[in-house]
């Protein structure tokens, strides 16, 4: 079988997750379209969106650290993730290559 190149460099996922009122708290309650925006915009800012892709996801069913983001190849994960954070992680981690150290969630097996 053929290797494929990867498309992008960089492929972040944003938890938009929803649930019916009532139910364990969810990203989407708390900004994840607007992180999965202003992700995209600030990847578009930078002239990154050949390189880079900023998508909303499903549930990571880590709702607690939420919202949450996971960046690939490198399968970072990022919790509590507010829009403030959004232009240092694309500064820091997208193009610096340095994860955030402040905002990154670290589980054990």
């Amino acid at each position: 079988m053929e290797e494929v190149k990867p498309r992008y460099e960089k492929h972040l996922f944003i938890c938009t997750n929803q649930r019916a009122e009532g139910q364990r708290v969810c990203c989407g309650e708390t900004h994840g379209m607007a992180l999965t925006a202003a992700f995209k915009e600030a990847i578009k800012e930078k002239k990154l969106q050949i390189k880079m892709r900023a998508q909303k996801a499903g549930c990571f069913d880590i709702c607690e650290f939420g919202p949450n983001v996971i960046v690939y190849p490198e399968g970072v994960y990022y919790g509590k993730v507010t829009l403030e954070d959004v232009n240092e992680i694309v500064e820091e981690h997208l193009v610096n290559n340095r994860p955030v150290a402040r905002l990154r969630l670290n589980f054990t097996r």
